[in-house]
């Protein structure tokens, strides 16, 4: 077997795989007695036709499947061997590759094109600038972080007078136009209903200051809106009845509760963030704004991010690609591409891969490796930013821990995390080579950033 690779230019390149009998030939006769063994052949016992009768039916295609795959082999061991970065994947040659003779001819050549990934440089030094902007955490922000918790810890209490938020549990009786009870009409026992979720403020304001064994007459239908799930929940009738709903109830409220915040104490404190981590109120609110700094530090990195790459890209100059190759291997590798898609595409695409190129030669002089304790850490730091969203800041370390191993099980989720753990030490290292302006940005205004490059 010869593997030789021919440069036609920075961006293209020809790569011959010349077959001989002797590459083959083995392989082949191996086959053929496979072949052999497990053939049914009328007039023979099973394994006992003769070999040339076998050679006729099967030779030709068992020579042309070994060579095709003698041949992936050396081409793909070739590529690996001498470390040619090759764009897409090798394509059959359409120009000089010559017709192959399975019939007649020994010794074969198969040509194949390549793509050439184009040699990038990139120097940082301290006079490259990107601006890195620090989210400040406001006083209005801890506060609403600590209401949070305080809601979260809260307790229902019994109350006597309708208030605010207060839920109400009573009894709903159906009335007829006169106002009085309706014969055989609907009645509603132990329901449950939150006037200031209502939607017409007209009936609210029936249930506002209510006491308890009071009676009150109001409208469910303008209540909730006409919306029949509402509706049928607090009448505990199936929705297509509830959309008929027009007549006034008579609500007897038995149970009114309140929801009251928990207290700044040390029992909020050690719901918040630990047993004994917390002492004081003063501690309390340096780990609330503690932990929205750490909520908001990716953020403020993914924007680092998207403003160094315009200047990586610069630093990268201009990139020659092999355009016609890449063009056809996007045609011939996409089911449901088409010339004209191709070419539409091809810019967008272009963009993405030099991003890409960019990073793996900056994970290549960062000498970037991720190992399985970078994977932990990447899928931590995910699963932190989904307990955030629900206003949990402080989750127990073997909770992290668990869930981050539970998403490592995932092969799709691995990968896309080693993809974001890769990033994630490129940009790292991209900080400490570059001078850093750093800004200090209220959220309101970092984010509107987001939405003028939208």
């Amino acid at each position: 077997m010869n593997v030789t690779l021919n440069n036609l230019d920075s961006a293209n390149a020809v790569v011959s795989v010349k077959v001989q009998k002797v590459d083959f030939q083995e392989k082949v006769e191996k086959s053929l007695r496979n072949f052999r063994q497990k053939a049914n052949i009328p007039g023979f016992r099973k394994g006992m036709a003769p070999m040339g009768m076998i050679k006729k039916m099967y030779e030709k295609s068992v020579l042309a499947e070994e060579i095709n795959k003698s041949v992936g082999e050396a081409l793909y061991g070739y590529i690996r061997e001498n470390k040619v970065n090759i764009l897409g994947e090798p394509l059959p040659n359409e120009t000089d590759q010559k017709t192959i003779d399975f019939d007649n001819d020994s010794e074969f050549e198969f040509l194949f094109d390549l793509g050439l990934a184009p040699q990038i440089e990139i120097k940082l030094t301290k006079k490259d600038t990107v601006t890195y902007y620090n989210v400040e955490v406001t006083e209005e922000m801890v506060q609403k972080q600590s209401s949070a918790f305080t809601d979260r810890a809260g307790k229902h209490v019994p109350v006597d007078i309708v208030e605010g938020k207060d839920m109400v549990k009573g009894t709903a009786v159906e009335l007829d136009e006169a106002g009085a009870v309706k014969e055989g009409g609907i009645r509603a026992e132990d329901t449950v209903t939150i006037p200031s979720y209502f939607k017409s403020d007209a009936e609210k304001a029936k249930f506002m200051g209510a006491a308890k064994g009071i009676t009150v007459v109001y409208n469910v239908n303008e209540a909730c809106g006409g919306n029949e799930y509402e509706i049928s929940h607090v009448l505990k009738i199936d929705k297509a009845g509830a959309k008929e709903i027009t007549s006034n109830f008579a609500f007897t409220i038995n149970e009114i509760t309140r929801h009251v915040p928990a207290e700044l104490n040390q029992e909020l404190f050690d719901i918040a963030f630990g047993p004994g981590n917390v002492n004081s109120e003063s501690e309390y609110f340096a780990k609330i704004r503690e932990s929205i700094e750490a909520q908001l530090k990716p953020e403020c990195d993914y924007r680092f991010w998207l403003d160094a790459r315009p200047i990586l890209e610069k630093k990268a100059g201009k990139v020659e690609y092999p355009e016609a190759f890449l063009k056809r291997w996007l045609l011939v590798s996409g089911e449901n591409r088409t010339p004209q898609s191709v070419e539409d595409e091809f810019p967008a695409m272009k963009t993405e891969l030099t991003w890409h190129l960019v990073k793996e030669k900056l994970a290549k002089d960062f000498d970037v490796k991720v190992e399985e304790v970078d994977l932990i850490e990447v899928a931590k730091a995910a699963t932190k930013a989904q307990f955030a969203q629900y206003g949990m800041l402080d989750v127990p370390a073997d909770m992290l821990e668990n869930y981050s191993k539970d998403m490592l099980k995932d092969e799709k989720t691995r990968r896309n995390l080693i993809e974001r753990a890769v990033e994630d030490k490129i940009r790292d290292a991209v900080k400490e080579k570059v001078a850093l302006k750093e800004v200090a940005i209220s959220q309101e205004d970092f984010y509107k950033l987001f939405d003028a490059q939208a």
